[in-house]
């Protein structure tokens, strides 16, 4: 296994020279690494907490010696976490079964609307001392331009906008940042200066249903030639979900308040580098053929959902991996080397059987349109 420069800077500098003599031969997890207790007990209250990126807080939480209590409807993966407290009930209903509770912090993984937010609050009174909410990069106004900070404009939207989305089936690609951003605004209006408002970008790893980031380490483990966008040298960011579930943990432990957007750093992974790494993890014999973005245009390929972790770095997007992140480094954030991720997701997916492979690959190309596709670039290139 190679590793890189860039593997080394997502580790700490306490822990990395550790993590780089026992992770050559990928038998010693990252998470190995933060099994150790908090100096204090916080009482958790996880809002969601058994679908994605509530178990990898879940999970962290737990390993450091923390109490938690779910939230949610009961729907999703109910078998998990049979030992722990559980309040049922539909957000979009009321937060009733918050009120006689108390609780060190709150982690709010579920928040689409700032009507949800306030709701909560209102439950929970002064019974919680902070509010960290899970927000999106995709709060910003503008991705036109690089290097995006927590004090960049962010979208917005007019109440009465607001009061059509009714329905998390109404929430659309224009909608769904500003109503984030005014989840982080609710938020920190019920808690003033007691608010955590994290940003992610893409967050990738085992459990996630989107497909966005498991379509090429699945599609590169199958091997032969795999259709890549534009070049290797193309900068993305992502962020595993552990490493944000850790990040949350450290939050609440230090009680870190503010807006932080949360994703690997600008520049320090690029798609040639994550390709790689799923062919290495999964040892096929992958070989990539990288179409233009001209081309890709032309043959109406989308960036981001066809060609998943990919946008040109020309036009509306070209700011999107470029998102600055250096509050977050201050405040502790770690990131695992990317071929750790790409095992973790490889081993997630081999647990589900073909019916819930198909459910959660939502994005990527069919097998039949990659070969069109190939068929096409080679005629046009030789």
């Amino acid at each position: 296994m190679t590793w890189t420069r860039r593997d080394f800077l997502r580790t700490t500098a306490a822990a990395g020279a550790l993590v780089g003599a026992t992770s050559l031969t990928g038998d010693l997890a990252w998470a190995d690494f933060q099994r150790t207790k908090a100096d204090r007990r916080l009482r958790f209250l996880v809002l969601g907490g058994t679908a994605f990126l509530g178990p990898a807080v879940v999970n962290n939480a737990l390993s450091r010696g923390h109490s938690v209590t779910l939230f949610n409807r009961g729907r999703t993966n109910p078998h998990l976490y049979p030992d722990l407290e559980k309040l049922v009930g539909d957000r979009l209903e009321g937060h009733d079964a918050l009120k006689d509770g108390e609780w060190d912090v709150v982690v709010d993984t579920s928040a689409y609307f700032p009507s949800v937010v306030e709701g909560a609050a209102e439950a929970l009174g002064r019974n919680v001392k902070q509010y960290i909410n899970i927000s999106s990069i995709s709060v910003y106004a503008d991705f036109s331009e690089r290097g995006l900070t927590e004090d960049s404009p962010v979208g917005t939207i007019s109440d009465e906008e607001v009061a059509e989305v009714k329905t998390m089936r109404q929430i659309t690609g224009e909608n769904y940042g500003p109503l984030k951003a005014l989840c982080e605004q609710a938020a920190e209006k019920a808690y003033p200066g007691r608010t955590t408002n994290i940003r992610p970008g893409l967050i990738v790893g085992p459990r996630d249903r989107s497909g966005r980031f498991t379509y090429w380490p699945v599609r590169v483990q199958k091997g032969g030639e795999v259709l890549a966008p534009d070049g290797p040298e193309i900068p993305t960011q992502i962020i595993d979900v552990r490493d944000l579930g850790e990040f949350i943990v450290r939050c609440a432990e230090e009680n870190i308040t503010g807006v932080f957007n949360a994703t690997t750093p600008p520049e320090e992974l690029t798609i040639g580098e994550m390709l790689t790494a799923c062919r290495e993890v999964s040892g096929s014999d992958a070989a990539f053929t990288w179409a233009s973005t001209e081309f890709l245009t032309e043959h109406e390929v989308s960036a981001w959902m066809d060609m998943p972790v990919w946008v040109p770095l020309e036009g509306d997007d070209a700011g999107h991996p470029f998102v600055n992140v250096d509050r977050s480094l201050a405040a502790g954030m770690t990131f695992r080397p990317i071929r750790q991720t790409v095992r973790a997701t490889l081993d997630w997916w081999a647990t589900l059987d073909e019916e819930q492979q198909q459910r959660h690959m939502r994005a990527g190309i069919t097998p039949e349109r990659e070969a069109e596709l190939l068929a096409a670039w080679h005629a046009a290139n030789g």
